[in-house]
């Protein structure tokens, strides 16, 4: 049998089962890409396939409701009109497969009367058992589909369609570990030292996968091909000019260099594992595309490979997944809100962040794609004649193509780039977790490129103050900051291009952030924050850092030592915080939650907004009305010990005694003052402190899942309570989509509308 060949020319493509040359979209190369893949590996015949199969018991408003590709047993079955055997349903490759595309997919291949139902999208491919007497509540996924050989054999079909498919995120957390394993036997590394170099292969898969644009696999026989080429043709040349460098390493220098811009890797970072380790990890990664950012199983599976990896040593930098997701969930982050963790750790913020509102925007394309599809029907469709109906069809597959094109991360002005590249940002001090935390974003689904290396008390790239609608984070605690502590030049940044680039995005602010370390030089990392005075406890510090880095009205979720919220040496410290924000919630949680991470002391979750420009003169009003209120009450003797000090300062003959103890009864007095006043500044400046004490928050101490977990039941309860009590401003950012009568889409947002062009 030749081998089937895709034919492109002038922006169309050959569809071989129609004989017809269509319009080269997305999703229709990924069709004929796998017709081919269904002929040229699995050894099926052209005439015992079709191509846009119409099914008959599709639902109004499905669009074209045609199978995309359909595939019988035997030419003679087809002729036949016999039921099919397996029905493919395609998507676009950069479009990410969602469930109800599976059943919408397998409610075609079960009235097909399909053995197996296939879906794809190049990047991801599942294949499905039909069991054709009923849809399904869960989809039993299976190994792979027969060959056109076995399927004429019904005991080979039967036992591939038993051959339910249990690759979940245990089998990749299984191969990391392995790769953990290869490195520690074989170099004798630390964990931490070795799960470094896994991370840097990590990096290097990425880099080569991304610059072919996900369409090939950086696999054992790939690296050995351009191995023997730089060893043939361009070590010779290095080696002449005094370099001479294995191919692993120069690898690794070009991945270096395509993240330089995030300091993730010190310029004289190298390989630190043996060649024959190496290629053995990259023999046991080759299966995994890892440009491929809409498997989320690899997401999940690197999480567990770290708090494996990472129980001990760095065990803080993890915040159980159960109180990620209910901090996000309390404070509700929307599209176009950037979002900010100073402390990052593994980025479990971050990632659920960007997942949170990567759902929202999936599902307002969904609901766009099912009101621009109705618009484009009208309400005359089943009847019209079939050229016009194929006529709409086409409308509809350039929208929905449109629209899919928002859903990638890649396209420069989609609504996934924005989110991406424009609203995710966090950093840490410790090198390893700032690495850690990009390729956690990466396994996720991209969003990385806002994460950084560096000390995030310090402004830095896209961090500075005043910049974010929403904080997340879980600070170091019980460290302190040493008064001797000082920003030095070492803490500057200094790369002029970025510098430029940055200022270029972030305008004249960005300049100003800067000025947080030059004009500090030499100074003490305290003398940087006002609670610098009263405290250098880690935690304590960053309350007030990242009160900074919101805008005005922002809302921030903390993790804190619950002695922060009731302990008398904390009082100043809060007295702070209240002056600058809201606590608008407290959730009290047991400490089993983080005992497994190594913590020792009783958490709290503490939620902020702050101040408005509004509530900032309230509060201010409220405080000038409380201390003139105080003050009335001590004028007579204020006004009497300010006579008696100046009477006695006139005299030739002073008596300092007098004047002293005067002066040291003023101060008293000013103090009763202040700790009159503040009373009253709480009366005047009244709200609401919602508080909860929850007795499980789904961890137990040994960092288990517990069934009980209350956590559910308290964010849907606090969502009501704030949405009712208009806690903070909600998002008014409405997208809408329309479509004109040539078809052309068109996205209004804030009332500007744009194209959708690409």
């Amino acid at each position: 049998m030749n081998k089937l060949e895709i034919q492109e020319k002038d922006g169309r493509i050959f569809c071989p089962l129609i004989n017809k040359w269509l319009v080269a979209k997305p999703e229709e190369k990924v069709r004929q890409r796998y017709i081919c893949l269904l002929v040229n590996e699995y050894g099926y015949s052209l005439n015992q396939m079709a191509q846009e199969l119409k099914v008959n018991n599709s639902q109004r408003g499905q669009g074209k409701a045609c199978a995309d590709i359909v595939i019988w047993k035997t030419p003679k079955d087809k002729d036949e009109k016999r039921a099919a055997f397996i029905v493919v349903e395609c998507k676009a490759e950069n479009v990410r497969i969602r469930k109800e595309d599976y059943y919408q997919g397998y409610n075609y291949a079960s009235w097909a009367g399909a053995s197996f139902f296939v879906t794809t999208n190049e990047k991801e491919t599942k294949y499905f058992n039909v069991d054709k007497d009923y849809l399904p509540k869960e989809l039993i996924e299976v190994v792979a589909i027969p060959t056109a050989k076995e399927a004429l054999n019904d005991k080979k079909v039967n036992d591939i369609l038993s051959q339910t498919k249990t690759f979940k995120r245990d089998d990749f957390t299984k191969i990391l570990r392995t790769c953990h394993n290869i490195i520690r036997n074989n170099d004798k590394l630390s964990p931490e030292a070795a799960f470094d170099e896994i991370s840097k292969i990590l990096f290097m898969k990425i880099r080569y996968e991304r610059d072919k644009n996900g369409s090939e696999v950086f696999t054992l026989k790939k690296y050995k091909q351009l191995e023997s080429d730089y060893e043939m043709y361009t070590r010779p040349t290095l080696k002449r000019q005094g370099v001479d460098l294995p191919y692993m390493q120069i690898l690794f220098n070009d991945t270096k260099d395509m993240f330089r811009e995030d300091h993730l890797f010190d310029d004289n970072e190298s390989i630190k594992i043996r060649q024959n380790s190496f290629e053995q990890i990259l023999e046991k990664l080759q299966t995994y595309n890892l440009s491929d950012t809409q498997d989320d199983i690899k997401g999940i599976a690197f999480e567990q490979f770290l708090g494996t990896t990472f129980r001990g040593e760095l065990g803080q930098f993890f915040t159980p997944r159960t109180i990620v997701d209910f901090m996000i969930n309390v404070l509700d982050p929307k599209e176009d809100e950037t979002i900010c963790d100073p402390t990052c750790g593994s980025g479990g913020f971050l990632i659920k962040a960007f997942e949170y509102i990567r759902e929202q925007i999936e599902e307002d394309i969904k609901n766009a794609k099912t009101k621009l599809r109705a618009k484009l029907e009208g309400n005359n469709y089943d009847i019209l004649p079939e050229e016009e109906q194929l006529a709409i069809n086409e409308h509809i597959e350039i929208m929905q193509m449109k629209l899919n094109k928002e859903l990638d991360t890649q396209v420069e002005g989609s609504r996934l780039y924005n989110l991406s590249h424009n609203c995710i940002y966090g950093t840490d001090a410790n090198p390893r977790m700032a690495r850690t935390s990009k390729m956690n974003m990466i396994m996720h689904g991209d969003g990385h490129g806002g994460v950084h290396h560096h000390d995030g008390l310090l402004n830095i790239n896209g961090i500075f103050e005043e910049r974010f609608d929403i904080i997340l984070t879980n600070p170091p605690f019980g460290s302190r900051i040493d008064k001797s502590q000082k920003v030095t030049e070492a803490d500057k940044f200094i790369d002029e291009a970025l510098i430029a680039k940055y200022q270029k995005k972030y305008g004249e602010a960005y300049k100003n952030a800067l000025n947080q370390i030059n004009d500090n030089i030499g100074k003490s990392l305290l003398s940087l924050f006002d609670v610098g005075e009263m405290s250098g406890l880690t935690e304590v510090l960053f309350m007030e850092r990242c009160l900074r880095l919101l805008k005005k009205g922002g809302r921030m979720g903390m993790v804190l030592p619950e002695g922060v919220l009731n302990t008398s040496n904390m009082q100043k410290i809060r007295e702070y915080i209240e002056s600058k924000a809201k606590i608008i919630l407290i959730c009290s949680i047991p400490q089993d939650v983080f005992i497994a991470a190594g913590a020792t002391v009783k958490p709290s979750l503490v939620f902020f907004k702050r101040f408005t420009e509004e509530e900032e003169r309230q509060y201010l009003d409220a405080k000038t009305k409380a201390e003139n209120k105080v003050k009335q009450k001590y004028i007579g003797e204020i006004k009497s010990l300010q006579e008696k000090i100046a009477a006695e300062k006139s005299k030739k003959l002073k008596d300092k005694a007098i004047i002293l103890d005067a002066e040291k009864e003023l101060r008293n007095l000013e103090k009763t003052i202040i700790e009159e006043t503040k009373p009253l500044i709480k009366e005047y400046f009244d709200y609401e402190i919602p508080i909860a004490i929850v007795e499980d928050a789904g961890i137990t101490s040994t960092g288990s899942v517990s069934a009980g977990n209350q956590l559910p039941t308290l964010q849907n309860t606090y969502k009501e309570y704030r949405i009712t009590n208009k806690i903070w401003n909600e998002s008014t950012s409405l997208i809408s989509y329309t479509i004109n009568y040539e078809g052309k889409v068109f996205r209004t947002n804030a009332g500007k509308e744009v194209e959708l062009k690409w």
